[in-house]
Formats: structure tokens, C-alpha cells, sequence
């Protein structure tokens, strides 16, 4: 009889359009499909996100602070009706679920980021995404499940809401304490932990994230093995280890209201939240975007519907007189602290220096060093970008043959006219040609990078967003350093032996960088070169001692 029934429901699936979801769609779609995100049944529908956006509740009044939206294109979104059926799957085409579509709007997505995020700056990832990165059409409806997400990796830690409270009852736990994280545990993490379960008499669960988190962010391969480590730093039988394939947002506030109601949903009954929970850090002028005890607030607010107790805690110093650890806010004053930001960290990992011991143990050093070399051993990108005949070929070829000189990684050339014709012969010169072509270059060079060559990339990529994505791609796997060739248009046109420029300007060609079509020039590069008036190999020679001093070669 069962089997009856899953034939019939493979039948009825894949006669239905289907949509291959993205890496944040599958989260979101798992908690959906597993219960994390009770009381959903499906992606939001235009009423319940606007209630949400606007209200942080659902249209029947029940909390909820962040929408859980299925973004779509504009082409698929032409093939749909309200009351149809399409099949989601992931990206090896496993069918995950059925979704019977309600809605079908195109949202205001400045005004999303505004209500949601506090801010519509790029700066902050959740907004890039949402503005820059996201599909343009929400499709909301109730998902009817197929199958749950395929997992490869510690299969043993990730459980359910179901099976979480199953554990739970089995080992006779009560109150369970649950700490949210998406970086790895270090010393101060495991005293304040400790002392919460003593306080409180109780359990702990670490759950961390292992979905979407913030750009530059450890991977939670590392993570998890960092984890392992800490375990028996805890009294028998008083942690657990279990995953969360959550997609951040990095909302701050919101954010933490989310991840309140998740834990309760996985049958905990107390949430630490510290300092500036879920926060992405600082805006474009240095201020940090959300304050540092705004979560906390938000939660005592709601604490009545919500279903589970905060448990706040404060930012932690190291004391060396004492050998102990205490909030920042507790020191008296002339008293001697410690403490390391993540800008330190990196630092030490960076120049492969020792990390104290105070500040994590030697396991967790070890995996954190093991996993980010120096960078003199890691894998880079160099990402020219510039005006057409601004002397990036030019630059990028003298630095591939002053690169090879140095002989410590493999080296590669992703010129703008090679990439034409190896990668992207097919596409023409459109807006959207175009970014899908720097894209393209980007991919290839997040692969060089990965397997730690170095990876010359030279087209114009006139779009900040495009630039962006490879930033935040490239860096998850080693070094990216930007050079704006910042050359004028009036000197790039005096170069063009082709006369492209002359042809732009009397409109055979259209939509052509500078003259058409914008330029969109980097505000932060790493490095910035002007090659007009001075020898290219000065050029080479100035672009090849700033990557010497910062640090990779």
C-alpha cells in the first residue's frame, strides 16, 4: 500500500515544472520540511510576508520575525499560476517537494531590507543578498515532502526537532541549554557555557550553525572538528553535539527572535545570547549595525510567546593575574584583561603565529592553523578590473611572468579576450552576458584558489554586485586582492587601436563600458594603479611588492 502511494507520487511530481533550489533555499526548505521552522507548512505567502516584514508575525498573529521566502525568475515565474504544482529539487535534480503555489508577487525588496535588516547598505550580507543576489519574484505555498535534503557529511549530528527530543528524553534531560554559533569554540565560549548549566542546573546543547553564515567565516568542517575537541572539556553527560542547517541572515534581533523559537522547536528550554547576537559587524562607516545588547532586548520583549528562556550573557576578557575569565563590564578599574577580537585571530593565523593558550585550546589551534595556513602557503586571486584599454592585459601578463619568476605556487591567466574564447564563447555583450561571464571567471579562479594556486583574472567587470559575489566566493577559500587600474577614459580611448571607443560613441556599438553603459568603480581595492604615463613593467614591479607586503608572497 505505501508503496502504491509513493508511485503515484512520483508520477504526480514529475509531470509538474520544476525549480533547482540554491544552497539557502535547501536550508530553508529542510527546517520547513523537519519542523525547525514551526509553525510554517511552506514558504510565506504575499499576506504572511508583509504581516512579518512589517509586524514580525505571521497573518494569524503568531510570532515570526524573519520571512522565509522562495525566490524565483522572472522567466519561471511567466510559467506559473496561483493554484499549481511544481516540484523543488536540489542541484544533483533530486526531488525534494511538492509545492502548490499561493501567491506569486514581485516584493519591494529596498523596503524588505529596510523593515528587516534596519538598513538598506550592501555592507551588511543578509541586504547584499537580498538586493544583489536574490531572484527577483516570491512564490509562496505549502510544501507536500518527497524527500529531505541529502547530507554526506556527520551524519550522526544532524538530528531533527523529532529526534533531538527523542535523545533528550532518552538520557532523562529536563532543561536543556542551547548556545548558538557559527564560529568555533574558544576558552571564554566554554566558561561561559559551563557557567550557565551550573547556574541553571542543567544540559547543554551546542548547535551550531552549518548552513549559510556570514562571508569569510570559518567552514564548519573545521568547525565541527573544533567542536569534537571541546566536548570532554564539559562533566560527563552534560553536552551534546547536534547541526543546524540554518541559513543566516545576520539579522541581528530579528535574528535572534528566529533562533529562539528554532531551539524551542528542537525541545530546548533555555537560549545563551551575548553580545551583538547575529550581528554582521559594521556598516560602511564603521558603526556597528545593530547595538551590542539589542538582541537580548528583543527577547525579553517577546519572552511571554516565545516558549523558551534567554539566558543573557555578557562578553568575556581573560584575567592573566587571576587565570580566569569575567564579563568586561565586571573588571574593576587598573584591573589587567585579555581578549582577542577575530581580527586578532585572523592576524595570528595569517602570519602563523602562535595563538595564546588563554584564548583557545592547542586542539582547536591546531585545526584553526591547518585549515588557514599563512598566507604565503595559501591559494590567491589577483582580480584586475578597469576600463577597456585602461592596461589590465597588459599588467596581468607581466604579473603572471614576475609571479612564475617566484616560483612558490602554480600560476593562472584569466584574461578578458582568453575567457572569451575558452569559457564564454556563446555569450555576447548584454548587462546580463556580462555578469555571467565575470562570474564564470570567478568560479574558475575560487577553484585555482582552493587548491592554492594563484589565479590572474583580468576582465573589465564593471558591476560592484558581480565583483562582490567573487569577493565573498574567493574568500571562503583563500586570498583575493583587488586592483583597480584606475586609467582615464580620455587615455584608454587614446590607446584603442581598434577604435571601439570611436564606434561606442557613434552608436554601432551598443551598450559599451564607460561611454554607454557605466562603470562602476571600486570604492576599497586593495590595490589602485593608474598606468598612464609610467612603464608597465614599474606597474608590475609596484603591484607585485604591494602583494609582498600584504603578506602572500
Amino acid at each position: 500500500m505505501l508503496k502504491k502511494a509513493e508511485n503515484k507520487l512520483k508520477e504526480e511530481y514529475l509531470t509538474y515544472p520544476d525549480w533547482t533550489l540554491s544552497d539557502r533555499q535547501i536550508c530553508d526548505l529542510e527546517l520547513i520540511l523537519n519542523g525547525g521552522f514551526e509553525p510554517l507548512n511552506g514558504f510565506l505567502g504575499k499576506r504572511d510576508f508583509e504581516s512579518v516584514i512589517n509586524d514580525l508575525r505571521l497573518e494569524n498573529g503568531a510570532l515570526w520575525p524573519i520571512p522565509i521566502t522562495l525566490d524565483v525568475s522572472i522567466e519561471f515565474a511567466e510559467l506559473l499560476s496561483n493554484g499549481d504544482s511544481i516540484t523543488l529539487k536540489d542541484k544533483e535534480g533530486f526531488s525534494l517537494a511538492i509545492m502548490e503555489i499561493s501567491d506569486i508577487w514581485e516584493p519591494d525588496r529596498a523596503k524588505e531590507a529596510t523593515l528587516v535588516f534596519g538598513t538598506n547598505d550592501d555592507k551588511h550580507p543578509g541586504v547584499n543578498h537580498l538586493l544583489n543576489e536574490s531572484n527577483p519574484i516570491y512564490i509562496g505555498g505549502n510544501l507536500k515532502c518527497i524527500d529531505l535534503p541529502h547530507h554526506y557529511d556527520y551524519k550522526n549530528l544532524r538530528n531533527s526537532p523529532k529526534a533531538l527530543k527523542k535523545k533528550f528524553q532518552e538520557m532523562g534531560w529536563n532543561k536543556i541549554v542551547a548556545f548558538q554559533t557559527r564560529n568555533p569554540l574558544h576558552r571564554a565560549h566554554v566558561e561561559m557555557t559551563l557557567k550557565a548549566i551550573k547556574e541553571l542546573d542543567a544540559n547543554l546543547l551546542i548547535h551550531p550553525v552549518v548552513g549559510m553564515t556570514k562571508p569569510g567565516d570559518v567552514d564548519h568542517y573545521t568547525r565541527v572538528r573544533c567542536y569534537n575537541h571541546v566536548l570532554d572539556r564539559y562533566p560527563d553527560n552534560s553536552a551534546i553535539l547536534s547541526l543546524l542547517p540554518l541559513a543566516m541572515r545576520m539579522g541581528g534581533p530579528r535574528e535572534a527572535l528566529l533562533h529562539a523559537i528554532i531551539r524551542k522547536n528542537y525541545g530546548c528550554t533555555h537560549l545563551i545570547v551575548g553580545r551583538d547576537h547575529a550581528g554582521p559587524g559594521n556598516d560602511e562607516n564603521g558603526k556597528p549595525f545593530y547595538g551590542p545588547y539589542d538582541a537580548q532586548n528583543i527577547i525579553e520583549k517577546y519572552k511571554d510567546e516565545i516558549g523558551i528562556q534567554m539566558v543573557p550573557f555578557k562578553f568575556l576578557v581573560y584575567l592573566p593575574d587571576q587565570d580566569s575569565y569575567k564579563p568586561i563590564d565586571e573588571v574593576p578599574d587598573g584591573v589587567n584583561y585579555k581578549t582577542i577580537s577575530g581580527s586578532e585571530l585572523r592576524k595570528h593565523l595569517d602570519e602563523g603565529t602562535n595563538i595564546p593558550e588563554w584564548f583557545t585550546y592547542k586542539e582547536v589551534a591546531k585545526e584553526l592553523q591547518r585549515s588557514n595556513p599563512p598566507k604565503e602557503k595559501r591559494g590567491f586571486t589577483i582580480f584586475f578590473t578597469g576600463l577597456s584599454g585602461s592596461g589590465k592585459s597588459t599588467l596581468a601578463n607581466g604579473l603572471m611572468v614576475k609571479l612564475l619568476e617566484n616560483g612558490n605556487r602554480p600560476v593562472t591567466l584569466l584574461d578578458g579576450d582568453i575567457v572569451r574564447t575558452h569559457l564564454s564563447s556563446e555569450l555576447g555583450f548584454s548587462k546580463e552576458h556580462r555578469s555571467l561571464n565575470v562570474r564564470r571567471i570567478g568560479f574558475v579562479a575560487s577553484e585555482i584558489t582552493k587548491n592554492k594556486g594563484i589565479a590572474i583574472c583580468a576582465p573589465i567587470a564593471p558591476y560592484k554586485k558581480d565583483r562582490r559575489s567573487n569577493r565573498d566566493l574567493i574568500t571562503k577559500l583563500g586570498g583575493y586582492i583587488e586592483v583597480h587600474v584606475s586609467t582615464s577614459i580620455e587615455k584608454c580611448e587614446e590607446r584603442d587601436a581598434k577604435g571601439l571607443y570611436k564606434l561606442a560613441r557613434e552608436g554601432v556599438i551598443k551598450e559599451f563600458t564607460g561611454i554607454s553603459d557605466p562603470y562602476e568603480a571600486p570604492e576599497n581595492a586593495e590595490i589602485v594603479i593608474d598606468s598612464s604615463g609610467i612603464k608597465p613593467e614599474k606597474l608590475v614591479d609596484k603591484i607585485y611588492n604591494q602583494i609582498h607586503e600584504l603578506g602572500y608572497i
